[in-house]
């Protein structure tokens, strides 16, 4: 069984159910899984993950668990975590399908449910690919212990972010241990709930692009930002305060990002596109709203490895505080190549009575990387004058 814990998912992904369950328990919505690289999953590969998916609907919160959520995560509620308590992962929302090569993953139901189930189905893909390909992983603490060193040596605050991509549930928590092990406080924990709480470390992670598409899909592209904001706002009043900047470019999100914001947001996370660039940005958006930089925190999390944290520490060299958010650098970088996917919502609606869905998209800071239906990313360029 792949995933053996509840909690063995991202903080993320419980804090956006937190808002969902508050603010919209009737909405109903689609995932798809997006295959970007093309990858030939083997023969039985779909059986095999419906067997997985199977499994986890034994899975439920442990009393530790319960313990350690109230413990550190005090912006949940109570309410919410006895939720958490009785919730039981149904299978019958995942439709598995496999022709040849080519893998489909959909997922359908209540969106305050189905929002636990991207980042464990993308862990189950990942792991489960490379144990059929038979593929071993090499040097897992060596190079985590290169790594954490370095970083140290740079002064750099980092987090684990590797969950989703991950080569293994084993290889993830070996890195993690090793990385706490060897980096004093520049460590500041892992966006797997499980792992902080075994490492005795801080479960990172705030809002997701998904927050910010579904309100673009149910209340237009020109509001999306602002309100998916004043959304969180009203939900968990200024904690979890780093604002996602790239739903909808980063440039869109910046004209609409007021003062009041501003203020009450910790900071911004980069996602995509040049993260130069971005710092600038955000650091002369904040100079000119009067608000001292290195008050405020970036976040960057694009596919960082060592240089390219060097060299955004070099740019930003002490004008704002930044601490930086690893993936895949981490917990799948042991002798295979990488899984490129997504698990991203594509349809939504307000109420699972209405007659049609709405399409979710997402639109990116890098040219060619928008996901999701082709007409609709049109119609959300031309709205917010993109194109």
């Amino acid at each position: 069984m792949i995933i053996q814990h509840f909690t063995d998912n991202d903080l993320y992904k419980f804090s956006v159910m937190h808002a969902i369950q508050k603010l919209y328990p009737w909405s109903y919505v689609k995932y798809a899984f997006t295959n970007r690289g093309d990858t030939e999953f083997p023969e039985g590969f779909a059986e095999r993950m419906k067997e997985e998916v199977a499994l986890m609907a034994n899975l439920k919160l442990t009393p530790e668990e319960k313990k350690y959520i109230e413990k550190k995560c005090y912006f949940f509620n109570p309410v919410f975590i006895d939720f958490l308590e009785g919730y039981r992962y149904d299978p019958s929302e995942v439709q598995i399908i496999q022709n040849g090569g080519e893998l489909k993953v959909v997922i359908e139901g209540y969106w305050f449910r189905t929002v636990l189930w991207e980042v464990p189905l993308m862990a189950i893909i990942s792991e489960l690919y490379f144990k059929m390909m038979g593929i071993v992983p090499k040097d897992i603490e060596e190079k985590a212990i290169v790594k954490a060193k370095a970083l140290t040596e740079m002064a750099a605050d980092y987090s684990d972010f590797g969950t989703r991509r991950r080569f293994s549930f084993e290889v993830q928590d070996r890195v993690v241990g090793a990385l706490q092990a060897n980096s004093g406080d520049r460590f500041k924990g892992t966006s797997n709930v499980y792992l902080a709480m075994k490492y005795n470390t801080i479960p990172i992670g705030t809002m997701p692009h998904e927050w910010f598409m579904y309100h673009g899909a149910i209340f237009g592209y020109r509001s999306a930002n602002i309100k998916g904001l004043e959304a969180w706002v009203d939900v968990y009043d200024g904690s979890l305060g780093i604002a996602l900047t790239d739903t909808y470019t980063t440039d869109s999100f910046f004209s609409s990002f007021s003062l009041k914001q501003a203020k009450l947001f910790d900071g911004v996370r980069h996602d995509s596109g040049d993260p130069l660039y971005f710092a600038d940005k955000a650091i002369k958006f904040y100079e000119e709203n009067r608000i001292d930089p290195t008050s405020k925190t970036l976040v960057f999390s694009d596919s960082l490895n060592l240089e390219t944290v060097r060299q955004i520490k070099g740019h930003i060299a002490g004008r704002i505080h930044d601490t930086y958010g690893i993936g895949t650098f981490f917990s799948n970088d042991v002798g295979a190549k990488a899984l490129n996917m997504v698990i991203k919502l594509t349809d939504v609606k307000a109420d699972k009575k209405d007659m049609e869905y709405l399409k979710a998209v997402k639109l990116s800071d890098v040219e060619g990387k928008h996901t999701g239906d082709e007409k609709e990313i049109d119609l959300s360029l031309r709205t917010l004058g993109l194109i």
